[in-house]
Parts: C-alpha cells; structure tokens; sequence
C-alpha cells in the first residue's frame, strides 16, 4: 500500500472511532447552572468564590456565604442549622429551587405523609469553596425506626458534606440519617437525570491542603477544556481473580480499558503491590490505583507530572480523610501536586460504598459529561462518605477529537503531538498492522521535533521485534527535550537496548550519565547493578569497585544482623 494511502487511512479511522467512542456530547455547562457557597468566617474561602465566579460566569446572586466552622469536621446540629437549612433557604428566596407538596402513600414501613419536592430549578450543581468543612461527625443520640435493619457495619450516621448536602432537594423529605442512601442515579447514561428535580443537586468543593491548590483547580479544568486533557493513562490493580475484593481490581480495569479505548497510551500494573517511588510516571493524565494508607510510590516524590485537567484516583478507605495535609492520606496530596479533580472517602465506607472508578471514567470521558456529571453517576451511595473535589462545569470532551485536532493544528500548538499519538493509539487497538502506524509516524512532520511520538515509533518498532530499529527514534528522544521521567524511562530502556546488541561502552556511556543527571534516582542500588557488569566486561576494573562499593553501601544487611 502506498504510504499516503495507509496515512488517509489511519487518520479517517482514528476519527470515525473516536465519533463512535463519544455519542452523548453535549453543549457546555453555563455557569447560572451552579450556585457557590463559601464560609463566611474563612476570608480565602470567599475570594476563591468570588475567582471561581468570575472565571465561569456565576451571577452575583448565585454566590452565598453562610457562617459555618472553621473546622474540617462539623457536628450534625452545625450541619443542619449552619448549611442546609440556610442554604435551602437562599435557593427557595432567590427562586432558584421551587417546590411543591406531594402525597406519599403509607407502605408497611411507615405511614403516609405529605412532603415537599423540588419542581423547578435553575441549578443542578453546588460548589463548595475552600473553608467549608469536609465532614459530619456521628452523632450517638440518633434514633431511627428500621435502624435495626441495616448491616452492623453500616448503622452509622457520620457522612462527607458534599455527600449528605446531594440530597437537598429531599431535605423535607425526612430522609434516614442512619446508613448510605441508595443513588438511582448511578451508572446514568443520560446526564439530564442528575437534577435537583430527580432529587440530586450535584455538590463538588474547590478545596485542597491550602487556598492555592484550590484555587489552581479552576484554571487548570478551564485550561483542559481550551487544549484538551493529554497525557499518559496509569492503572494499578493488584492482580486479584477470586477474592471479595476483586471488585476493586474489576473496576480500575474498566477505566483502564476506557482509557485505552479514547487513545490514551495506557498503563496496567497487575502486580499485588503499588507502583515504586522509581517508577518513571510521566505527563500524567488520568490514574487510578489502590490500597496504600498513605500516598506512595512516584507520588510521594517532590515532583509529580501531572498534566493540566489530570483526573487521579486512589482506592483507599481514608483517602480523605483530610485534605489539609499534603502528606497524609491520598486526597490532599494529590492536590497539592497538581492533580485537576479527584474523589476520597472521609471514613470507612467499605469497597461497594467507594466510587465505581469504570463509570467515573466513561461518563467523563466517552459520554462527555462533566466532572460533577461524572462524579455523582459513579457513586451507588449517597448520605455516606465520599467527598468530590474539581470544578463540576469540569468537561474535558466537550469537543470530537477532530474538531480539536483541527483547533490545535490552526493554532500551531506544540500539543498537536498528543492529538497525533491518539490518531494512532486508536488505530492501534482495533488491529491495523504496527508496521503501517510505523510508516504513519516515521513520515509524520510532527514526529521529528516530538519527543512522544519518537518514543512511540520506538515502542512500535519494539513491538515488532525491530529492536534495531527502536534504537535511533529512542535516541531522538533524548535530544527533544522530554519531561524528566519521560527521560528517566527513555534513558533506562535505551541502555538495555544497548547492552543487548553488544554496544557495552555507549550502554556504559548511558547509565554514567543517567546517575549524573538523577542523583535522587530512588533505586540507584538497581543502576549499579546494572553497570558493573558492563565495567568488568569492558576491562574499566577500578570503576568497578567503586561500583561495588556503593552497592554494599546501599544494600541493607540481611534481616537479624
């Protein structure tokens, strides 16, 4: 086949794959459709209503501040008379919610009562600015009828804000405080359910360990939405097959299976442990993960690439348990290293009540809903302990990939690299032959001056068995000015490439400067290891005692001595 052929071909391909992927997009969320809450007694609290306001259009009389604690936690009495009620109050005064009484007939459970439900609205999402507190404390002096038949475990009534304040359009419902709630709305597929209407308002928080990792979630979704949501996919599940916690492995399957379907370069760790501090984790767009108590692995370094509209997940009981730390638990640190919108449990929620991370990707991003769209279709229950933090308007595919391609080319954005490598990652994983994605990319313009897509035409040619072959388009990398852990796996990969086709000095050459650019390579011992047999083998017998001496220095000694 002639190669302008198999190029008209890869490319009409990637676009009627990438139509079929997203059949649900819809037109973008306005900002009359959130009303902002921020916390009168937290001055950043109402700064960053007021930025977030501007940035997205909320009218003036959208934004309230109401006075609540300063505190993460908050009681149940300080949640009913400080936030919901108030709250309630301003939406019905301003018109923004409508209500009208409803029969409920008796059932065998309890007799029948009128109540209150929203008929009309003008709002379907509540953001909550950095101040408002995070949780509910339990409160030992509820007493409800029919407690006695919910799960030991689940007789509990403390719950996230955001979680317990999604019901405020049944609040004069008299709902059950005791136990989750069930959400009918999870695994939505038409995003025009989640209304206040059905009984859900939509809460998210713009909130972080401080006011500027808030803050920066604003810019960084309005920035995703102008340039597209790029980068490389990450999943870690833990190898389970037939365990109870097995649904945690199927789900982050699932994301990772969306992902791969979108074009993303895609990642899975099957292995029981997470992700290593050394693992070269580069320009990071979406990840999930679990079970570590506390943040761990590349997110634990100083520096994480996440990529501007990063979407990052990890499976924990506690995730969030606060989110004022950068260093504890999940949720907070992830901010503070720059991740767009995430989720976390503030308590035990146990693994059917957590986020169902599959539906959270495919409603974010093949059904193009928006992240507080996304965030409240994947959750099963409500009333209990998941907390959501982004900007809700958050919609990274709110565009067909073509019409950005196009949007990028028109621009001479540098990030038409990402566009390309989804052109053939799409192509890729429906079976079109490696060797025509290779001759796509080897006479791609873009390719020569684009440090990922050298490094996919050297993945391609690896995958063939071409090992030859990945050796200059690797080396190209080098010279393209990659992210520092685009680097690190680069350099790693190429010296083994070396070393195999008996290019012992340039692999020696390679893993010298390795250590000399990454002194604070987290397993250095690993580098050495691999170096000394290269130095004994090309006759450097000096450098390898000293090699030898640094890998006693940092191997510890066997366990008891």
């Amino acid at each position: 086949m002639m190669r302008s052929a198999v190029t008209k071909r890869v490319i009409l391909w990637a676009w009627i794959l990438a139509a079929g992927a997203a059949p649900f997009l819809r037109a973008e969320n306005a900002g009359d459709s959130v009303v902002v809450v921020y916390n009168n007694n937290v001055s950043e609290s109402r700064i960053l209503a007021e930025y977030y306001a501007s940035r997205r259009q909320v009218p003036k009389e959208q934004i309230f501040g109401l006075d609540l604690p300063k505190t993460e936690t908050m009681t149940r009495a300080e949640f009913r008379e400080q936030l919901q009620k108030p709250l309630l109050e301003k939406l019905e005064k301003a018109k923004l919610f409508s209500f009208r009484q409803e029969i409920q007939p008796a059932t065998k459970e309890k007799p029948g009562e009128v109540v209150q439900l929203v008929t009309e609205t003008k709002v379907r999402y509540a953001a909550l600015c950095y101040g408002v507190p995070l949780k509910i404390l339990s409160d030992p002096n509820v007493k409800e009828e029919g407690m006695e038949r919910i799960r030991v475990e689940l007789r509990r009534n403390e719950a996230a804000v955001d979680s317990e304040l999604a019901l405020l359009p049944l609040s004069r419902v008299n709902l059950p405080l005791t136990g989750p709630f069930q959400n009918r709305w999870y695994g939505a597929t038409n995003a025009a359910n989640l209304n206040p209407t059905n009984g859900l308002l939509m809460v998210t928080r713009l909130d972080g360990p401080s006011f500027q990792a808030a803050k920066r979630l604003v810019d960084l979704a309005i920035q995703a939405e102008t340039d597209g949501l790029w980068g490389r996919a990450y999943f870690d599940t833990r190898g389970l097959t037939n365990s109870n916690y097995k649904l945690g492995d199927n789900w982050i399957k699932g994301a990772g299976q969306v992902a791969r379907r979108l074009g993303f370069e895609t990642i899975f760790d099957e292995s029981p442990g997470t992700f290593s501090a050394s693992y070269p984790m580069s320009q990071i767009a979406l990840y999930a993960g679990w079970y570590d108590g506390h943040v761990s692995g590349p997110f634990s370094r100083p520096k994480v690439e996440f990529m501007p509209g990063a979407v990052a997940y990890h499976l924990h009981s506690f995730s969030a348990q606060s989110i004022r730390s950068a260093s504890q638990n999940w949720v907070g640190p992830l901010l503070e290293k720059g991740v767009t919108a995430t989720l976390g449990c503030v308590e035990e929620p146990y693994l059917e009540g957590t986020p169902d991370v599959a539906t959270l990707f495919s409603r974010l991003l093949l059904f193009g809903f928006s992240f507080g769209e996304a965030a409240y279709a994947c959750q099963g229950s409500l009333s209990w302990q998941t907390t959501v933090i982004g900007d809700p308007l958050y919609r990274p595919f709110h565009r067909k990939p073509q019409a950005l391609y196009e949007d990028l080319a028109r621009r001479h954005s540098p990030l038409i690299e990402w566009s390309q490598l989804q052109i053939v990652n799409l192509n890729q994983v429906t079976g079109m032959p490696p060797a025509d994605l290779t001759d796509y990319l080897r006479d791609l313009p873009e390719t020569k001056t684009s440090a990922v897509l050298e490094e996919k035409l050297g993945d391609l040619y690896h995958s063939q068995g071409k090992l030859m072959d990945a050796i200059d388009p690797y080396s190209a990398v080098l010279k393209l000015n990659p992210t520092p852990q685009q680097r690190v796996r680069v350099m790693l990969g190429l010296a083994r490439l070396l070393g195999a086709f008996s290019r012992e000095e340039q692999a020696y050459e390679l893993y010298r400067q390795f250590l000399s650019e990454f002194p604070d390579y987290p397993d250095l011992v690993s580098i050495y290891k691999k170096i000394l047999p290269l130095a004994e083998k090309l006759g450097k017998m000096s450098e390898a005692e000293e090699l030898q001496k640094e890998i006693n220095r940092l191997t510890p000694p066997p366990a008891g001595r």
